[in-house]
């Protein structure tokens, strides 16, 4: 039998973004839960490989309400550094985590939104969906991908550079993934690192705090009708973060040109030319986890829901939280999505008052 519950919020997923909602609405004095797809706290962090590390200082890397205490002998925290903080941090704020429970679809009914999940149904009178990018992972349609007979892996799955120790790797993607995975495999593989323009790195003394407030500036900005900056982009693609210097100024990280297919054994470069390759890591990002939206028809270009700030511009009763720059700026990084958590919460409380 459905188990059937109720809450003013609904919130999709349990990372860093769902957490930044519940922190503000807790505030705000509303009835929410936060359902999490995963078993455990952590969300995206606790998958991520093994040597990854924050661009920022842990100050500077916080949710709203808390800072994150510094990790002793790192000036730049960890990801499991990054899972404790936020394991912490719900239990601090005694946040209403269901888990694990999995959203399979968000649906209108009448003046509520019913959302179906795999441990019952719950109806809201507003949604938050805060479920990321790291469950969708895309590979481009690269002509031979199914004919190559080595280890093919995406970001998800790359844990450490043992793992491929005297392999012949092919590393795809020019953004901070390829660069520094290609970074960790630099030293004890045959590295083929493969970008589709020549690597762009930032400035060396540039961390995370000065794209933080890059792209508050740039949405500064576009607010005030100014001119567009061009936000963090404009800076670069790469944060020259030390393993990646390292390799860098070492001579290990030397891109080449996108190939032409894959072959059984490896890849074929646009010369004729092949190269025999053990495995191929895709570094080549994510697309935003919306299929759970999907029953409410909102899809716009490049498969996006189209949205004002947060606010599904389809659905008003619906938010999207920390996805990217287009629902609210650096929204995707820890200490960027507590000012749109906060905006979120704040329309969602004037929608309900108006409602009552």
């Amino acid at each position: 039998m459905t188990q059937h519950h109720s809450a003013d919020v609904v919130v999709i997923g349990g990372g860093q973004a769902g957490l930044a909602a519940g922190y503000h609405l807790r505030r705000a004095g509303l009835d929410f839960v936060i359902l999490d797809a995963d078993p455990a706290p952590g969300g995206a962090w606790q998958h991520t490989w093994d040597s990854l590390h924050l661009f920022s200082p842990a100050a500077h890397s916080s949710l709203p309400g808390r800072l994150m205490p510094p990790q002793p002998g790192q000036t730049y925290p960890d990801a499991a550094h990054v899972v404790d903080y936020l394991t912490d941090y719900e239990q601090r704020y005694d946040l209403p985590l269901h888990r694990p429970v999995r959203v399979s679809g968000v649906h209108r009914d009448g003046e509520l939104l019913r959302v179906e999940t795999d441990s019952g149904t719950w109806r809201a009178r507003a949604v938050i969906s805060a479920t990321g990018t790291w469950s969708r992972p895309f590979v481009p349609a690269v002509p031979g991908r199914t004919e190559f007979q080595g280890a093919q892996l995406h970001t998800v799955e790359y844990r450490r550079p043992e793992d491929f120790t005297g392999q012949r790797v092919i590393v795809v993607g020019g953004g901070n993934s390829g660069a520094q995975i290609a970074a960790d495999l630099a030293h004890s593989t045959d590295l083929t690192w493969v970008t589709l323009r020549e690597p762009r790195y930032l400035a060396d003394d540039i961390d995370g705090r000065a794209l933080f407030d890059h792209a508050t500036a740039r949405r500064r900005a576009l607010d005030e009708g100014r001119i567009d900056t061009g936000g963090v982009a404009s800076l670069g693609d790469i944060v020259a973060v030390p393993p990646v210097r390292a390799a860098r100024d070492a001579g290990l990280l030397k891109a080449q040109p996108m190939f032409t297919r894959l072959t059984t054994t490896g890849v074929q470069w646009p010369d004729g030319t092949t190269t025999d390759a053990d495995a191929v890591i895709w570094c080549t990002g994510f697309r935003p986890a919306l299929s759970h939206l999907a029953p409410l028809g909102l899809r716009g270009p490049r498969g996006r829901i189209p949205t004002t700030g947060t606010q599904a511009i389809g659905e008003p009763r619906l938010h999207l939280l920390g996805y990217g720059d287009w629902t609210g700026p650096a929204s995707a990084t820890l200490i960027g999505v507590g000012r749109p958590a906060r905006d979120a919460a704040r329309a969602i409380t004037e929608l309900l008052h108006q409602s009552r």
